[in-house]
């Protein structure tokens, strides 16, 4: 076994004891690796997991994770979905960076800024931290995951979208539910609540963060995927969330995948999904 070998064997314990020795480490083309590590870019932290395999000029996907409520789950979280993602990506050339974005006592939708600057890092940063030179970027998330590569396409353009079960789409709707006592309280909608009032009393707040809030402007090809066995809540409002993008004006071309007999993973347990996930990325 090579000496380089060697060191992967033993850990990123050992590699992090000499910072130069790391850098010259991961900027070798020749090395896979993956490591987890804390980013800053324009003033903001997060946790990455970097699953890199070997080569230099590489596409890079950018997923994200559902929601865990607590922050001692995102790193699991963040693993399980880069994890989720590399099983269907037939793409074995491509590098996965996981943000392990917070979520545990911030107003739902205020983490777009962790998961920017997971983005931003990536796009800025890579080749002199990493020695990858990123072509294309793509970008992936699950759930509130998929809420959130919504939203940072209408922040920033990369090479394509894929957003599988997107959501909240209503916390108007959702929150009032909890109000009511028809479903079971969240911290999400108990911190809006504790935050701005009731969904009766100051509705505009939650629909502020509502992902049918951010139907324009978007700025990148977007694939959307939906089981139509998902949640209530979920199937509640999807066709008004597809008839509120169908009326945009200023989108760049949205697909949507809506899949019988599958629930909110379609994007993970449906062969179709898996084809047209690989075929939007292979096109683009």
């Amino acid at each position: 076994m090579s000496f380089l070998k060697i060191i992967f064997a033993i850990g990123f314990v050992v590699i992090a004891t000499s910072h130069s020795f790391a850098q010259s480490v991961f900027k070798n083309p020749d090395v896979a690796y993956r490591i987890t590590r804390n980013i800053t870019h324009n003033g903001v932290s997060v946790d990455i997991v970097i699953d890199k395999p070997k080569g230099k000029n590489l596409d890079v996907l950018i997923v994200y994770h559902g929601t865990v409520m607590e922050d001692s789950r995102i790193l699991q979280a963040a693993n399980d979905t880069l994890d989720g993602f590399k099983r269907i990506l037939d793409n074995k050339k491509m590098m996965i960076v996981s943000v392990a974005y917070p979520e545990e006592n911030l107003l739902f939708g205020d983490n777009i800024a962790h998961s920017e600057a997971g983005l931003l890092w990536i796009k800025n940063r890579a080749k002199a931290e990493l020695g990858v030179n990123v072509r294309k970027i793509f970008l992936g998330g699950h759930s509130q995951g998929g809420y959130i590569v919504t939203r940072l396409n209408t922040m920033h353009a990369t090479n394509g979208v894929i957003a599988n079960a997107p959501g909240p789409l209503n916390l108007v709707f959702r929150c009032q539910l909890e109000e009511n006592g028809q479903i079971a309280a969240s911290p999400v909608c108990n911190l809006l609540r504790s935050t701005y009032g009731t969904t009766s009393v100051n509705p505009d707040a939650y629909w502020q963060r509502s992902l049918r809030n951010f139907t324009t402007g978007h700025k990148s090809d977007i694939l959307f995927v939906q089981g139509l066995e998902d949640s209530t809540i979920q199937m509640y409002s999807w066709p008004d969330f597809k008839n509120d993008f169908s009326q945009c004006s200023d989108c760049r071309p949205r697909q949507f995948l809506d899949l019988e007999g599958f629930g909110h993973n379609a994007l993970f347990n449906s062969s179709e999904a898996k084809t047209v996930f690989n075929q939007f990325i292979a096109n683009r």
